[in-house]
């Protein structure tokens, strides 16, 4: 029977996996291995991916993959047939007081996604990593350098990963840092609840004989489930201390430090050398490697020959690179081939898969007698949520929801603060105006800096509650399950279901989205991912829409704004359509992915996280958007003069001299007569000329050179959009944000054949609003996706790209709405 074929509820032995590569390495390292027991939990919305649960955690598969598992019934499984455990082999060597030799302690931090790795970095360390309760969070290596107990620690946070197979980056990253810049302790962070799984990556760390110490992370949960682990007898088995720790309250993290310290003193009582057993056949084909190996001695100065060994009869790509320039790699090369070759005449399994079954027979003796869970049967709390969350009806009705909310509350609870901030703008503006005379200097702070960065900074409290938002869809373990949710149809355009979870990331910043794409293992699908995420409005669009929304939609405002975000997607998935067909023909990529445990997330984590991004907001309009502002001021404030200046100045001296005129008729033809004069100067200063000189290509759009402007400031950062318009559209000191919107309503058509029509009209406010969203991402994005897809052809295709399709779709949306209203 196959695992696609399994009832709900239904429990069942794993009997065989079938299908090759780097499919089958990654199932069995997750546990799906002869012999274990796989519950069926559910299937995803529009049939899509099955949701099952093994070694007390649960995971995703498409029915393409569960097809390549073979089940039987519980009864029917023959328990004589899989691999015994037979412990570990002591290895005699004395450890070494490395405090004689320095007083600084490096240290990797290890540990499979959702461990708390990154929340433990960021208590220990006092940074402020993003923390997420889903794969793929920490992208890159992180440092953090601290002093305590007589000692300076250099902490580095490494990819979540579940194994140190050459599977991902993310694996290779970790792989790669440990050999290269040998840390002197791995603290190995593991889920207390889900210890089976979590100790894979334990035994291979235990392989590349270093010195361990483990953080048994989320004691707290392990406690309130009534799981039960002999720490005692588990750390004298495997020679590494535990260490129970709750590093999202920073509890047990002293004692942590404690025992890093007498680990590094060669004191620490537990701590040994230990070779796990993997058996006679195994450990004898171990060692014909390994004496192989130490021939020529490669690189066994920095990595174990041990590890070596294992990983070559794993037929590891990347061992096989790094060895291949050595001396005598023929011979390695041939040694290891005789080897697997006897290992898989032996098991009938390939060698990659006998090691890994070997492992968590290991891994299942050692935690026989040592650890006791008496829920193995109970609906956990987080598979009775996701009966709700997650069911086949109600899934999508519920994801969709909870997008609604987060829009709707980003729009309408924002509107307050945003409001008071205003205000406060306007009071400070009309301050400064009072006490300065007039000229540059007031006309600079006044009309460029205070108006142009006010106009940018009300917008603050919206991206606060934008980032609140995804926060708690972070850290409770919800982006997973919207991945989930999406697969299917994100199968449909060619995507691969966990692309959804930085497409949701771009809604925040495209860029730690494009980061984020190495979780995905197929360098197409990143490739893909990459190109698609500008397509998401990040937050730096979201002032742009709420200004021209609020001023132009009196009703359903928050609908206005979810549809501009649905578009946005819309055109992603048509572009991965169409790209997946002609470009990038990708290959299917198997959809494998853990469910994680909801979590609440911690209200320092949620700070932490909002304080992140509103410091990055902040930095920008002082940095970037400050620069633009005031080149756009000089821009616009130069000439002072023009051609026609005179002439505006000798009608105002000849009404000023008209005795016929009473006071206050004087006073409304002398304003008449200087807004000409000023909306003459505007069009002929510089700013003025560059946008005369563009508007020819955006007039087809229904824009007038001021929104041309707009546009091409844009192109930095899209936060310079509103400031632009802000310099652009205020005349006076006084006026805030609400008196631009009120400016931009009675805009018109200086020159071109829209000369006298109202600019801002329906047709092309809404074609404004669908540019912004599509076209040129801001520089910081195209550098980003130039350093992750390692070229710039792709950078510069996502330039002329987007921009093109802006075009193109805001001249088809201004004549179609021309035509309704």
């Amino acid at each position: 029977m196959k695992l696609s074929e399994v009832k709900y509820n239904e429990t069942v032995i794993i009997s065989k996996v079938l299908g090759h590569g780097s499919f089958r390495k990654r199932i069995s390292e997750m546990g799906f291995i002869k012999g274990k027991e796989v519950k069926m939990i559910k299937k995803a919305p529009f049939n899509g991916p099955l949701e099952f649960k093994i070694l007390n955690y649960n995971i995703s598969l498409r029915n393409t993959e569960a097809d390549l598992i073979e089940v039987v019934s519980k009864g029917k499984f023959d328990e004589t047939s899989n691999v015994k455990y037979e412990g570990v082999i002591h290895r005699d060597i004395n450890l070494i007081d490395q405090s004689e030799r320095t007083k600084t302690i490096n240290i990797a931090l290890v540990g499979n996604p959702n461990s708390g790795k990154t929340s433990l970095f960021n208590f220990i360390s006092g940074s402020k990593e993003k923390v997420g309760n889903y794969s793929g969070v920490t992208v890159d290596i992180k440092k953090a350098t601290f002093k305590t107990k007589g000692y300076t620690f250099n902490f580095f946070d490494l990819p979540g990963t579940y194994s140190l197979t050459a599977y991902s980056k993310e694996e290779i990253y970790v792989r790669k840092f440990i050999y290269e810049e040998t840390p002197d302790i791995v603290i190995n962070v593991l889920d207390a609840t889900n210890i089976e799984r979590s100790l894979f990556l334990t035994t291979q760390l235990i392989d590349m004989d270093l010195r361990i110490v483990v953080a048994l992370n989320m004691f707290d949960e392990l406690q309130r489930n009534n799981l039960s682990l002999d720490q005692y007898e588990i750390s004298k088995l495997l020679g590494i201390p535990f260490v129970p720790t709750i590093s999202s309250k920073g509890v047990g993290l002293d004692n942590l430090i404690k025992k890093v310290i007498e680990v590094f003193e060669g004191r620490e009582k537990v701590t040994r050398h230990i070779h796990i057993n993997y058996g006679r056949d195994l450990e004898n084909s171990i060692k014909i490697t390994r004496d192989k190996i130490r021939e020529n001695k490669p690189i066994t100065d920095k990595i174990s020959s041990r590890f070596l060994a294992i990983k070559l009869l794993e037929k590891d790509e990347q061992v096989i690179k790094l060895l291949s320039n050595y001396n005598g790699f023929n011979d390695i090369q041939n040694t290891t081939l005789r080897e697997i070759k006897k290992i898989e005449n032996l098991e009938n399994e390939d060698s990659e898969t006998v090691i890994t079954n070997a492992k968590y027979s290991f891994i299942t003796g050692a935690l026989k007698e040592t650890f006791k869970n008496p829920n193995l049967n109970k609906k956990t709390i987080s598979e009775k949520i996701d009966s709700i969350l997650t069911d086949k009806y109600l899934g999508f009705l519920m994801f969709t929801s909870i997008l609604f909310l987060m829009f709707y509350a980003t729009f309408r609870l924002g509107s307050y603060p945003t409001n008071w901030i205003d205000k406060g703008v306007s009071v400070f503006a009309n301050f400064i105006s009072g006490i300065l005379t007039d000229g540059m200097l007031k006309d600079l702070l006044v009309n460029g800096i205070i108006n142009g960065a006010g106009s940018v900074l009300v917008f603050l409290p919206n991206i606060l509650i934008l980032f609140f938002f995804i926060a708690i869809l972070e850290g409770t373990g919800y982006m997973a399950r919207a991945a989930f949710i999406m697969d299917k149809i994100m199968h449909r355009f060619g995507l691969h279901g966990r692309s959804f979870i930085p497409l949701i990331m771009g809604f925040g910043c495209n860029v730690p989205a494009i980061l984020a794409t190495r979780s995905l293992r197929n360098k197409g699908d990143r490739l893909l991912t990459m190109l698609i995420i500008p397509f998401m409005s990040c937050s730096a669009k979201l002032p742009v829409y709420i200004l021209i929304i609020s001023a132009f939609f009196d009703k359903h405002q928050a609908l206005y704004l979810i549809a501009l975000y649905f578009i946005g997607i819309i055109f992603a998935f048509i572009t991965a359509q169409i790209l997946n067909k002609t470009v990038f023909k990708n290959k299917e990529t198997p959809f494998v992915m853990e469910l994680p445990t909801y979590r609440m997330p911690t209200l320092r984590n949620i700070l932490y996280h909002m304080w992140d991004k509103t410091q990055h907001y902040l930095k920008k309009i002082g940095s970037v958007v400050l620069i633009g502002v005031i080149i756009i001021w000089a821009l616009e404030y130069f000439p002072r003069k023009t051609e026609e200046s005179q002439h505006f100045l000798a009608q105002i001296s000849i009404v000023q001299n008209n005795n016929r005129l009473d006071k206050q008729e004087k006073e409304i033809l002398v304003t008449d007569i200087n807004r000409q004069l000023e909306a003459n100067r505007l069009e002929n200063s510089y700013l003025g000329r560059i946008g005369k000189g563009i508007q020819p290509a955006l007039q087809p759009l229904g824009f007038d050179w001021k929104m041309s402007i707009s546009l091409l400031a844009g192109l930095p950062a899209k936060e310079i959009i509103v400031s632009t318009m802000g310099v652009l559209y205020q005349s006076s000191n006084s006026e805030s944000t609400v008196n631009l919107q009120h400016k931009i309503k009675n805009e018109y058509h200086t020159f071109g054949k829209l000369e006298g029509q109202k600019v801002f009209i329906t047709p092309s406010i809404l074609s404004f609003l669908i540019f912004i969203l599509i076209y040129f991402p801001c520089i910081g994005v195209i550098a980003t996706i130039k350093n992750e897809s390692g070229s710039w052809k792709w950078a510069a295709f996502t330039v002329i790209y987007t921009t093109l399709l802006a075009w193109v779709a805001a001249f088809i949306v201004y004549n179609i709405s021309s035509l309704i209203f």
